[in-house]
């Protein structure tokens, strides 16, 4: 512990781990939300059915709130490239940049200049064109992703790089750099998670207003789309995006692969884990409980095929931390089977027509929302601390990029800023979405259909008709499910 306290990139590592892990709870979910919206604007094109329209309105301004956040809280992300890891940009700044700057002025540019369209342009727009600035909201956030992803994936493979005259990295192929094949798998799979994010917070909304019987059409809307899209999504993490993601680990980081599942010595038709504790100190996985082969197939496609063991390689060469990325493997693992689990049983219960009737069903679905989350983080802590110890696997160590005159006492402290700073903004997020959802997502069409009398007809009613209301200003409201407010 205390070698940990006095290494000032131990702290920048936490400061940096803490602000993107606390970025990244807000764009996975916009990711995720994004083709929601895209399905019901195409819906109301298609049928002319306003439930999707407000469906949509409702969602695009979830989406707006956490866009809004996902910005303030990536913000700094940027300066601590320069601030905290100052070796970083100096060595591979000529390609990391590139990709940064790029996921700036084409994606994040495209994005942020469509979502004011999409939540106030409506009218002014009409329905096909706000169908398109919808597209364009959820193409620019993947695009984002995309960049941003081919920077981490240079990171855990680089290619289409040179080293310059002076020592640093630049570009020697923008084309594989951009179309690193590491970046594509990842990708895939990052985004596959991201849509179960929005899945279960969209049937988790669902569950909500069915549970407390509010807003029925809408509600029915988000079970059916979150539970059906949470499941395809759910499938395609482990299949294909999952099971491409852990070749490449296996074919490029056999280290990071080793300590994932806890193989110190490595062998033919190695197994995978369903339970262990690795104890690094004795070079061996305690209490083991594995399916034979399933890692060799996993890694490999071939059952008897050889998984390189830990001590085959140089401990300087091992993940620092082969405890906590086997923890967080697993973990991610077994949360993406209870993901599959849930959505497939919520699917088949909404298909037999008694998902709205089963409350024990209801109240799963609304209180799994966070899951999805700790998930994305853990599979993030799976990829991040498996590349250690190298900050750009095989060229550059993590104790050669961080910013060697920043010292401890300046990253704990804006540490300590960060905190103290994104719990107020946490808690001020969590305000905005729970008013957003109480006044949920008929309010503007009960606005609309309230019906106030005209003047002619008061004017009857004072003459005795009993049909109509006797004083001016009275009015029958009625909401879109028919009901008398």
């Amino acid at each position: 512990m205390s070698s940990f306290l006095s290494d000032p990139g131990a702290w920048s590592r936490l400061q940096f781990g803490f602000t993107i892990t606390y970025h990244y709870l807000f764009p996975q979910l916009t990711m995720g939300l994004g083709w929601f919206l895209v399905y019901w604007k195409w819906r109301a094109l298609r049928t002319g059915e306003e439930k999707y329209n407000d469906a949509a309105r409702f969602w695009a301004k979830i989406f707006g709130l956490n866009f809004a956040v996902g910005v303030v809280t990536g913000i700094p992300m940027e300066f601590q490239f320069g601030t905290n890891w100052a070796g970083l940009s100096k060595y591979a700044g000529g390609v990391i940049g590139q990709t940064l700057a790029m996921e700036g002025m084409f994606a994040f540019f495209l994005e942020s200049a469509f979502v004011g369209a999409l939540i106030w342009g409506e009218k002014r727009l009409g329905p096909r064109y706000h169908f398109l600035v919808a597209v364009a909201v959820a193409l620019g956030s993947w695009l984002s992703a995309y960049f941003i992803l081919v920077t981490n994936a240079f990171m855990q493979h680089p290619v289409g790089y040179q080293i310059e005259a002076d020592g640093s990295m630049g570009i020697a192929s923008l084309s594989a750099y951009l179309l690193n094949p590491w970046a594509w798998v990842q990708f895939s799979h990052n985004q596959m998670a991201a849509l179960v994010t929005g899945s279960f917070v969209v049937a988790a909304v669902g569950a909500f207003y069915t549970l407390r019987g509010l807003h029925q059409t809408q509600a029915r809307l988000y079970l059916c789309a979150g539970t059906f899209a949470g499941l395809i999504a759910s499938l395609l993490v482990a299949f294909p995006t999952g099971d491409q993601q852990a070749k490449m680990v296996g074919n490029h980081q056999p280290t990071a692969l080793a300590a994932m599942e806890g193989k110190f010595e490595g062998g033919t038709t190695a197994g995978v884990a369903l339970i262990g504790q690795p104890n690094v100190a004795a070079g061996r996985l305690d209490n083991p409980i594995e399916i034979p082969g399933a890692l060799s197939f996993l890694a490999y496609g071939n059952f008897g095929s050889y998984v390189h063991g830990l001590e085959e390689y140089p401990k300087d060469q091992w993940p620092d931390n082969i405890e906590l990325l086997y923890y967080s493997f697993h973990l991610m693992i077994t949360l993406g089977t209870i993901f599959i689990i849930l959505m497939a049983f919520a699917t088949l219960q909404n298909w037999r027509g008694c998902l709205e009737s089963s409350t024990a069903m209801l109240w799963v679905l609304m209180l799994a929302f966070p899951f999805p989350y700790i998930a994305n983080t853990l599979g993030w802590m799976t990829a991040e601390l498996g590349r250690q110890p190298w900050l750009i696997h095989g060229l550059l160590r993590t104790s050669d990029g961080y910013s060697k005159i920043v010292s401890n006492g300046d990253t704990v402290f804006t540490l300590i800023g960060f905190v103290g700073l994104y719990f107020v903004l946490g808690l001020l997020f969590l305000f905005l979405i729970g008013r957003e959802i109480s006044h949920g997502p008929n309010k503007e069409a009960f606005s609309r259909s309230r019906l106030t009398l005209p003047r002619d007809e008061e004017l009857v009613a004072r003459n005795g008709d009993p049909s109509v209301p006797t004083t001016a200003g009275e009015a029958v409201a009625v909401d879109r499910e028919g009901r008398s407010v």
